[in-house]
């Protein structure tokens, strides 16, 4: 309970990367491994996060379905902003994306200042993810500030208004 008396809920947000055309199979496995690791379900997961250019992709839009939850995207330059946050920065990824990181910068993009990667990136063959754990109501801003930006979220954000409440 924060001074003014609000409750605030703690939960998890879950960065992903992949591989175009990556299994919906791999990404699941990564995905299970690093929840449970991170105290998932004792935590909520509250969204999943990418970069933009993984949007559509169909693996990634299937973990969202399956969690129920708001996939959340950003672009490289919001991403790269997060370097100074993450444990594994990679010029690989950064030749590839524009940005050093796209599973733990995501997460983290998402939770706002207030987030801590609780799980550093974790990789299988074709998909990269990590968690941070993050207030709800920080969730709720990157939602709805990504939903602003990008009028063709808003039906994978309106999830998360039920979820954080």
């Amino acid at each position: 309970m924060t001074m003014s008396g609000e409750t605030t809920e703690r939960g998890l947000v879950l960065g992903l990367g992949c591989r175009p055309g990556a299994a919906v199979a791999d990404i699941l496995d990564l995905a299970c491994a690093v929840l449970a690791d991170a105290g998932y379900p004792k935590l909520p997961l509250h969204a999943i996060a990418s970069l933009n250019a993984r949007a559509t992709e169909p693996a990634i839009l299937a973990l969202a379905h399956h969690f129920a939850v708001p996939l959340l995207t950003f672009d490289a330059a919001r991403l790269e902003a997060e370097t100074p946050r993450i444990a594994t920065p990679s010029p690989d990824v950064f030749r590839l994306t524009g940005c050093h990181s796209v599973a733990e910068a995501s997460a983290l993009a998402t939770a706002g200042l207030g987030g801590r990667l609780v799980v550093e990136k974790r990789a299988s063959r074709q998909a990269t993810a990590a968690v941070v754990e993050a207030e709800s109501k920080q969730v709720l801003a990157a939602m709805s500030s990504t939903c602003l930006a990008a009028s063709s979220q808003m039906e994978s954000c309106s999830p998360a208004l039920e979820l954080v409440g």
